[in-house]
């Protein structure tokens, strides 16, 4: 079952900290399957669970191209334990944050303790594409968004333009 992301700047339930997981057991395993529904379906290279009004520490990601098999990771409590001090730069976007991008700087390289979607603890060397989505998806568990990382002339322009998305599209504006 697919979850509709939630699309609510400036709402601040995405600057939340997501509590622990405290036990790996099956609804929490159908969370991750649904999320991972959700994000193909977007489509999406990540989701957070907050981003589905879970405040839990679960984020899910599939970094395979299209016309490749799927390859999905799931992360519970996942932890940076160490950042590059080497720097990249890649466009990002985010679900709940639809149609914007911006270039973002962050470490080239992370590594992250996790549980896997078994319960067993698991650890992660990630560079280039992975471990740019693992800090983007790490920083919606911490109540991070993506625009935290820009200048902040472009997250009030962003901010205002979702301000007055949500404004125009208020139940008593709603037409048809």
């Amino acid at each position: 079952m697919s979850i509709k992301p939630l699309i609510i700047l400036p709402d601040p339930i995405l600057r939340q900290v997501s509590k622990p997981v405290e036990r790996v057991d099956g609804d929490l395993r159908k969370l991750a399957d649904d999320m991972l529904e959700t994000m193909y379906d977007a489509p999406g290279i990540g989701l957070a669970a907050i981003q589905v009004g879970e405040p839990r520490r679960l984020l899910v990601i599939d970094l395979a191209k299209e016309g490749e098999p799927p390859a999905p990771h799931v992360f519970i409590n996942p932890e940076i334990l160490e950042s590059s001090d080497e720097r990249s730069v890649y466009e990002e976007g985010c679900l709940s944050i639809p149609d914007y991008y911006a270039e973002v700087e962050r470490p080239a390289a992370v590594r992250v303790t996790y549980l896997d979607r078994d319960g067993k603890l698991q650890e992660m060397q990630a560079e280039g594409l992975m471990a740019t989505c693992l800090q983007h998806e790490i920083d919606h568990l911490n109540g991070v968004l993506f625009i935290d990382h820009i200048s902040k002339l472009k997250r009030d322009m962003v901010v205002r333009k979702f301000k007055k998305l949500a404004k125009d599209k208020a139940p008593g504006k709603m037409v048809g």
